[in-house]
């Protein structure tokens, strides 16, 4: 996936964290927002991947930009498409213009909907267990979070490679798309009564950056780049037996993998927002 336009730094300014995994996949492998209308908004509760606040514990270096459906949206992708991508510094490079096109693409929807946007406030790298806590609570390898009181993403960078070696530079977009979708919702004030609810969007939110993205040619989709996005999904969905209503669950594969790409296809309006 090829990023069409320069990008500058990540900037600011959140109580929540929001994690791409499941606990089950945990453990199974290491003019759009016209008025900021959104659907299905319900009581408080907590949003995916419990509800925490705080700062992160070692920040380090600042990055720079670095209900369901049973029809799949998108043709399936039988085998991992890993495209050549392996470097750390490709990573880097790949990591910096996810973020920066998921801050460019927001800033733009706010401003059609004539509201100001504050971009995440930073975006925070670790390796270890408990490196980065959120609320006081350390944040576990093998995830990327986002904690909403200190408005900051933080992902394990070991996992991250690791993900963006075997299944290709496209999942870094999408996993990128996911967190910053869970700050947009924090923005927008959405609250859902179970976790898979919020998750789920976050997955059609993301889609919907990327696709209009492509179509407003901001971002060049590469050859096999939609079959990354799909074995990103895959990797990532609940166990089939996880139970929909358990705090913490983000969805089956097919579940997340049929979000993603509904908000690919539909944009916004797919995903309560319209």
């Amino acid at each position: 996936m090829h990023h069409r336009r320069a990008v500058g730094v990540l900037l600011r300014q959140g109580h929540d964290r929001e994690g791409i995994v499941g606990e089950s996949a945990r453990r199974r492998q290491p003019g759009l927002l016209a008025g900021l209308v959104v659907a299905v908004v319900v009581a408080a509760g907590c949003m995916g991947g419990g509800v925490d606040q705080g700062e992160p514990q070692q920040p380090g270096p600042q990055q720079t930009r670095p209900q369901q459906s049973r029809q799949p949206a998108s043709p399936g992708a039988k085998t991992t498409r890993a495209d050549g991508t392996t470097s750390v510094a490709e990573f880097k490079q790949d990591f910096s213009a996810a973020v920066g096109s998921a801050e460019d693409y927001w800033t733009a929807q706010f401003q059609a909907s004539g509201k100001r946007f504050q971009p995440v406030r930073r975006v925070v790298p670790y390796t270890r267990d408990g490196e980065v806590s959120c609320g006081g609570q350390p944040l576990p390898r093998n995830n990327a979070v986002y904690c909403s009181a200190g408005d900051f993403i933080a992902y394990d960078v070991n996992w991250s490679v690791g993900a963006f070696r075997q299944i290709g530079d496209a999942f870094l977009f999408y996993l990128l798309g996911h967190e910053y979708a869970h700050g947009i919702q924090v923005r927008l004030g959405i609250r859902y009564d179970f976790t898979i609810q919020q998750e789920l969007q976050a997955d059609c939110m993301a889609g919907a950056y990327l696709g209009d993205s492509v179509r407003d040619d901001r971002l060049t989709l590469e050859e096999g780049d939609l079959d990354e996005f799909r074995e990103g999904l895959l990797a990532v969905g609940d166990d089939p037996d996880q139970p929909w209503f358990a705090e913490g669950s983000h969805g089956t594969a097919e579940q997340r993998t049929d979000s993603f790409f509904r908000g690919y296809e539909k944009s916004l309006g797919a995903c309560g927002l319209g």
